[in-house]
């Protein structure tokens, strides 16, 4: 009885199949209505092959119909594997009519996916942790397998009347800014957008790291989503040493040597609390892949709702598998691309430290090229920022930073000159000398 129920399912599946592959062959714009189902959607080799033939036939602007498929399978000898030019007659007798096409390429989606989802249980299930070197490599492979199994995709494209609606809630929505505490640059640039990838860029001692944790310490206080920090070179507890320098103003020298007075510790206690409210968290890890940082941010957007920033101090150093015949730069380029891929989709402010080349050392003030391995970082970025040293400009009290927006997509550029108070690891923004 069992058996014969599924051998019924099955059947009713390749009925709907048959149906949508004769509606094409009855009227092959359908092939416009159904951009969304796939070659591997169809659950028999067969008419898999049909449908690649005639996604084929359709990129090469040929018609698509019984003759030109047939034509197509004669040409490469496989008229057998389709069944005869019979079975493409029924196919065409099979679908009394193309008006539901479209909800019958929904069911075979559908039936894909649930069928997708049991091999891929199968796969999982298959998988030994001890083939792995970590537990991130593992569920690095387990979250690379689900991305695989999801729909690809096909965008729809849309009309100014169709997408009006849209469009006029978005004007009415207030624009969602996130203020970093540096009263300059968030003026100029009403802070951080959502959806942004910001490079942070600077050559060693300028104090990238610092300026990092300032912007997100300002970030967290907002409390517009979680903070995300992800830190290679430094411990948790070096972060935390200069985010506490930053707020009591106490040296860092100090707290390293944990020379402290107990005043000094007291003031440390209290600042710590004051972090606790904070929607601040840090994994200290080195060498982390672009797909584990976007595996725990899709875990905190789940659990947490919103993510306000996402930063990873610095990309150079992180885990960057380069394919044959790939290049490094490539290789960064596509971790660089996933960065804003993971901005985009967690709607969040993505904010990636980087290295500069020396080659700016001879030039004088940055340029984009001046990004290490600059080529796809400098596409995918949203905002270029440098941090960068002029001897020349002088304040006393600290080293002047300059700070040199050099790509930005949707603000432009600007200059800002900060005093780096490095024995506290803090940012004082300065006027500008123009």
């Amino acid at each position: 009885m069992h058996s014969t129920g599924a051998a019924e399912l099955e059947q009713s599946e390749i009925s709907i199949e048959q149906s949508v592959l004769g509606a094409i062959l009855m009227d092959s714009s359908v092939l416009d209505e159904i951009t969304f189902l796939e070659i591997r959607d169809f659950s028999v080799q067969r008419h898999q092959q049909i449908y690649k033939v005639m996604r084929f036939l359709e990129k090469r602007n040929a018609p698509v119909d019984i003759m030109t498929v047939t034509e197509t399978y004669v040409r490469f000898g496989r008229v057998e594997e389709m069944g005869g030019v019979s079975y493409l007659t029924n196919l065409v007798e099979s679908c009394p009519t193309t008006a539901n096409a479209g909800f019958y390429a929904g069911l075979v989606r559908s039936k894909a996916i649930e069928r997708r989802t049991k091999n891929m249980g199968e796969i999982i299930k298959g998988l030994s942790r001890s083939d792995y070197e970590s537990d991130e490599e593992y569920f690095s492979t387990i979250e690379a397998l689900v991305s695989e199994m999801r729909p690809q995709d096909n965008v729809k494209m849309r009309s100014f009347s169709e997408s009006k609606e849209d469009y006029f809630r978005h004007l009415s929505q207030k624009a969602d800014y996130i203020q970093t505490g540096f009263k300059f640059f968030d003026k100029w640039a009403k802070g951080l957008g959502r959806g942004w990838l910001f490079v942070s860029a600077g050559r060693p001692s300028v104090g990238k790291t610092a300026m990092m944790l300032q912007r997100l310490y300002g970030v967290a206080k907002q409390h517009k989503g979680v903070v995300l920090i992800f830190t290679q070179e430094m411990s948790e507890d070096e972060l935390k040493d200069r985010m506490l320098s930053a707020v009591t103003g106490i040296p860092y020298a100090n707290i390293l040597s944990k020379e402290l007075t107990d005043q000094q510790r007291d003031a440390l206690a209290n600042a710590y609390e004051g972090f606790e409210f904070l929607p601040i968290f840090i994994q200290d890890k080195p060498y982390v892949s672009i797909e584990e940082v976007r595996a725990v941010a899709r875990q905190f957007k789940k659990k947490h709702g919103k993510i306000a920033c996402i930063a990873v101090d610095y990309l150079q150093i992180m885990n960057i598998p380069q394919r044959k015949g790939e290049t490094r730069s490539q290789a960064i380029g596509n971790v660089t691309g996933a960065a804003k891929q993971t901005a985009r989709e967690m709607d969040c402010c993505f904010i990636l430290l980087s290295q500069m080349s020396r080659e700016f050392e001879k030039a004088g003030k940055p340029q984009l090229s001046h990004l290490k391995e600059s080529g796809s970082i400098e596409q995918d970025a949203d905002v270029v920022e440098f941090l960068w040293h002029d001897p020349m400009d002088r304040e006393m009290g600290g080293k002047v930073i300059q700070q040199t927006i050099a790509k930005g997509r949707s603000i432009g550029l600007n200059d800002f000159r900060l005093l780096f108070q490095g024995w506290k690891q803090h940012f004082t923004e300065l006027p500008s000398k123009g």
